[in-house]
């Protein structure tokens, strides 16, 4: 159980993506880091709404129950009703906390989360992928993506203990392919979905698209876990082919939003992230990253990290609602 201090609270937090909705109990105040409680997984196609998934986490809890709650979202953070992106869940903002049982509660994008996570963790919390090896600078822009059920962007501005979260829907700028093959997937990709976007190839679903873009790919579209577990495995040669072309678009994916951020850092976040971060460079990461024509040299001097804590979404939750 969560000690509780004379100028510290027990919050509820949540995280919900387009396939989990994690929550937990977090410490919050002004002296310490957040600390959390157990973090309870449930699957949001086993409820209709987020006030019923939030219900089984509350029905669960022993002993007295959090009034305040800090609850990131995977959808943009505007407008009187919120739609997920990659679930059927919608909600009010301005009902939620009523519909809760809650006195109040402050909602921030994912990503978001995963920024306030990074500005608050120490380096413990992170691994190195590429480039020097030096920690995420405390002034500058740093960029954070990653790819999970779908793909999250966001921009961390530091200026040494104060930051600014910059949160965006950077998942869905449109796919530029670099060489033959991702010539042609885009072409599949366009004539399926019509406007593509990163977020098709970069997410769970799309090394999937990639697979059966490749040549001997099979007739039927694999089940997306056991597809991620054979390419991850390498049990499976095709599966691994495609994990490659996935590492490849993550790379110049990085790249281009480092460009665009004018980024002094980036970081690695997301769900499928930290399942591959062991043969990111490997397959190919880090040379398309740092593929930018005269700006090569530039790139190849930017510190890519990955953020290794188990629950970034939760504790960025946490650290966002801190004093």
């Amino acid at each position: 159980m969560i000690a509780n201090g004379s100028n510290e609270e027990i919050i509820a937090v949540a995280d919900i993506g387009g396939t989990n909705a994690r929550f937990a109990l977090a410490r919050v105040g002004r002296d310490a880091s957040p600390e959390l409680g157990q973090p309870v997984v449930l699957r949001t196609a086993d409820f209709p709404d987020l006030a019923s998934a939030f219900a089984a986490f509350i029905g669960g809890l022993d002993g007295a129950r959090p009034k305040r709650g800090s609850f990131a979202l995977a959808c943009p953070i505007r407008g009187e009703t919120l739609k997920f992106t990659n679930n059927p869940w919608t909600l009010r903002p301005a009902t939620l906390a009523a519909d809760l049982g809650l006195d109040e509660v402050r909602l921030l994008n994912d990503f978001g989360a995963v920024a306030h996570a990074a500005a608050k963790a120490d380096l413990s919390n992170f691994t190195h992928i590429c480039g020097p090896n030096r920690p995420p600078p405390r002034a500058g822009v740093i960029s954070i993506l990653g790819p999970g059920t779908g793909l999250g962007v966001v921009q961390l501005i530091r200026d040494g203990a104060a930051y600014r979260v910059v949160e965006t829907e950077g998942g869905h700028i449109d796919f530029a392919p670099h060489d033959a093959f991702e010539d042609g997937l885009l072409a599949r990709l366009r004539e399926k979905f019509g406007r593509v976007s990163v977020e098709r190839v970069l997410s769970g679903p799309g090394l999937a698209e990639i697979l059966l873009a490749l040549p001997g790919a099979p007739a039927q579209r694999p089940a997306d876990p056991a597809l991620w577990a054979a390419a991850i495995s390498g049990a499976d040669a095709l599966a691994r082919a495609a994990l490659q072309k996935f590492c490849l678009c993550l790379g110049a994916v990085a790249g281009d939003l480092a460009l665009v951020h004018g980024a002094e850092a980036v970081i690695l976040a997301g769900g499928l992230a930290p399942r591959i971060a062991s043969m990111l460079t490997a397959l190919g990461f880090a040379d398309r990253f740092r593929a930018k024509g005269r700006y090569r040299e530039m790139m190849t001097n930017i510190p890519v990290w990955m953020i290794a804590h188990p629950q970034p979404g939760l504790f960025g939750a946490a650290a966002a609602f801190q004093p």
